[in-house]
């Protein structure tokens, strides 16, 4: 619970508080997408924080940034509440965190990354563009 400026409990709700989570590009230069989900943010986003969606690809180096982001994808959505958004489900990312996505991605993993991630259970496959 959150108090307003008169002392007054303000509470906040859930969903609120979510979005206010939201990780957004900081910039519109050096943008970059992660090529399993599509979330856009700055190369030193994705250095400092990595992927809130996919946190098994490490991306604490720029050789790892650079092999599981791509600077080459088509348009972009901002999703603010992806469990209720058409378009969160149009883009499949309706299970992933609030934030600015790419309508399609260029690109795909190396191949040791693949194996990582098969090894791993996880799928691997570059988001492929809605239909």
């Amino acid at each position: 619970m959150e108090e307003d400026s008169e002392g007054e409990g303000v509470e906040v709700p859930v969903a609120v508080a979510e979005l206010a989570q939201a990780n957004v590009p900081t910039s519109l230069r050096g943008l970059r997408c992660c090529k399993r989900c599509g979330l856009i943010k700055t190369y030193d986003q994705f250095h400092n924080e990595g992927c809130e969606n996919c946190p098994f690809l490490v991306m604490e180096d720029s050789a790892n940034i650079e092999r599981c982001t791509s600077a080459f994808f088509d348009g972009q959505a901002a999703i603010m509440d992806p469990r209720e958004s058409w378009a969160a489900k149009w883009l499949r990312v309706d299970a992933y965190v609030p934030g600015v996505y790419a309508i399609s991605v260029t690109g795909q993993f190396p191949r040791e990354i693949e194996e990582q991630l098969e090894n791993m259970g996880r799928r691997w496959r570059c988001r492929p563009p809605p239909k």
